[in-house]
């Protein structure tokens, strides 16, 4: 094991293109072409309900990009970064073999799914797959997860936004920015490339422009928005963008936040390729057993957990059921864009992981560890104390003890690689809170879609009480509908109790995951060859098994003994009611098994 241990960080990098090359060319192709049988002469959703508000077409590289955007939130970003407690090897394992094997084939064969159920919600998939009753559980259970991942994601965003005027005003201008986009796009045909050029050059200038602009007192007080403010602009937004056309905002902002995201990645590849950084985390810590800072049960189950969106997500079948197949124009572009974003993220998240290692491990637990439990940490260990974190306060011109989430420590690992880069030494303050803003971008694209897919599921269950709420184009259910959705998890990011259970959103969102497979594994047995069912059974079986052994742990070591009885019973309930989604699943397979194949 001592071999692995401060490999080159270039090294990764070429393992992780070579693994998601080699997947995408021959797993991804099968899964398009022998299992899911994906057909361009058949008609979409997106072309059969065409609407222009909800219902539209659309190019597969802008469809990519707001696929992309909206699954890409803060998982693969802040994940990793925790994992790295573990050392490096355990996290950049399971990203490369989740996303190939679990991730990927779940953002596809979902999005295929609902493409073939007309554009509708897991929910809705299940009832029709596996049983009414099944269906109405599995619409509460995603109810219930959608809101807490919007409020978690939101507080998220908050912590990185608040009081950081430069950041802020770069995020604001790629609404304006959007629009003009979306419009142009609308508006001119075959006009995609001149968006895309018109938007990345506006982007290019904002950016430039904004640290020089919040050098102004005037501009600086305009954009420096307290934690209250930016409480209510966030959701005031997500509403918004849920309810106006896909076309003008939502789309174009996501497409556009992807040149972004993918632009500041590919920066941070280039430059490891310039620095190369050795790992200086081990490939394994002495965490593995439990008992870290960070992190505090074992690396086996909670490495699956804590890396998250990075390797697989049932956030991701939220969306790929949502605003998504309603914009698919062609059923072959489904590899492209389920299996293909699910990809980038996997990069996205082996970035990260090499950003956080590539720190010292003193510096990475100094940053990553809770104020109030360092100094009995570092008296236990005393071989991690801080080696280069005065150096980066000195320049950064802030305290980074006790920034605690990941989001800071990833900050401070990808200026500290950019500030290696030659004639960039001078810039860490500026590379700092470059990445703060990168990483602010990354959540607000999930939130708006989020948003969006919340509004049609409350739609949906509505509907089913109130018929007129089905009709999609009733302007008085789309406001309202959104309005109540985006209620919900408004207040609790206004006021801030949904912080203390972030946790619980690691494991809800697994058993999503786990529940998407199970569901779509029943619809696979049905349209068979049969076989090929075991490509999202296995996985699907997989994560239940392992996510309800994390959901057990946290409940019995952590919430229970830290008297946090509502976030155990919370846990609970989550657990239970997607337990019984998988009953439901597994009894229909049994069923299938011996009926011959359907056409769907």
């Amino acid at each position: 094991m001592d071999f692995l241990n401060g490999i080159n960080a270039l090294t990764l990098i070429f393992a992780a293109l070579l693994v998601f090359a080699i997947g995408y060319r021959f797993y991804g192709l099968f899964l398009a072409n022998k299992v899911l049988k994906l057909d361009a002469k058949r008609v979409t959703p997106a072309v059969e309900y065409a609407d222009g508000h909800d219902y539209v077409p659309t190019h597969k590289n802008v469809l990519f990009g707001h696929h992309f955007a909206a699954i890409a939130a803060a998982g693969p970003l802040v994940g990793p970064v925790l994992a790295a407690q573990f050392g490096y090897l355990p996290g950049a394992l399971w990203i490369l073999i989740g996303c190939v094997l679990g991730g990927g084939v779940h953002d596809m064969v979902v999005l295929f799914a609902s493409v073939r159920h007309k554009g509708q919600s897991l929910a809705s998939i299940a009832a029709k797959e596996i049983d009414r009753t099944t269906g109405a559980i599995a619409g509460f259970a995603i109810l219930f997860i959608l809101i807490l991942t919007l409020a978690g994601l939101s507080l998220a965003c908050i912590s990185a936004m608040h009081n950081a005027s430069w950041s802020l005003f770069t995020i604001v201008i790629t609404m304006p920015i959007a629009v003009l986009m979306g419009l142009i796009m609308r508006y001119r045909k075959n006009s995609v490339a001149l968006a895309s050029i018109i938007g990345v050059a506006l982007l290019v200038v904002g950016i430039i422009s904004g640290n020089t602009l919040m050098q102004s007192e005037t501009f600086s007080a305009l954009f420096n928005w307290d934690i209250k403010t930016i409480s209510i602009a966030i959701p005031v937004y997500g509403f918004i963008a849920s309810v106006i056309p896909v076309w003008l905002l939502l789309v174009p902002r996501d497409y556009l936040s992807t040149y972004l995201k993918i632009g500041t990645i590919l920066m941070l590849a280039i430059g490891i390729f310039f620095v190369r950084p050795v790992m200086q985390m081990p490939a394994l810590t002495s965490f593995i057993h439990g008992g870290g800072p960070v992190i505090g049960g074992p690396v086996l189950p909670f490495i699956f957990i804590t890396i998250a969106c990075g390797a697989i997500s049932g956030f991701h079948a939220i969306i790929a059921t949502g605003t998504t197949p309603k914009m698919i124009g062609n059923e072959r572009e489904i590899l492209f864009v389920g299996y293909g974003a699910m990809l980038t993220e996997g990069f996205v998240a082996i970035m990260a992981l090499i950003a956080a290692c590539t720190l010292l491990p003193g510096d990475y637990f100094a940053i990553n560890t809770p104020t109030a439990v360092y100094q009995q940490f570092i008296t236990n260990h005393p071989n991690l104390t801080p080696v280069d974190l005065p150096y980066f306060m000195e320049h950064i011109g802030i305290d980074l003890h006790g920034r605690t989430g990941g989001a800071v420590s990833l900050a401070v690992g990808m200026a500290h690689i950019f500030n290696k880069i030659p004639y960039m030494d001078k810039l860490m303050a500026y590379w700092y809170n470059f990445a703060v803003m990168f990483e602010a971008v990354f959540i607000l694209t999930a939130i708006d879609a989020g948003t969006r897919v919340g509004r049609f599921f409350f739609q949906e269950m509505l509907g089913a009480v109130i018929p007129k709420f089905n009709d999609k184009n009733w302007t008085p259910g789309i406001v309202i509908a959104g309005l109540i959705f985006t209620v919900s998890w408004g207040y609790l990011v206004y006021t801030g109790s949904v912080s203390s259970i972030w946790p619980l959103f690691g494991i809800s969102n697994q058993l999503l995951a786990a529940c998407a497979l199970m569901i779509c594994t029943t619809m696979l047995l049905r349209i068979g060859p049969k076989k090929y069912a075991l490509c999202t059974a296995l996985p699907g079986l997989f994560m239940v098994v392992i996510t309800i052994w994390a959901g057990f742990l946290q409940i019995t070591t952590q919430y229970v003994p830290g008297r946090q009885y509502l976030l155990a019973v919370l846990a609970g309930v989550a657990m239970l009611l997607m337990l019984t989604v998988f009953v439901g699943a597994i009894r229909k397979w049994v069923r299938l098994i011996n009926v011959k194949n359907e056409a769907v």
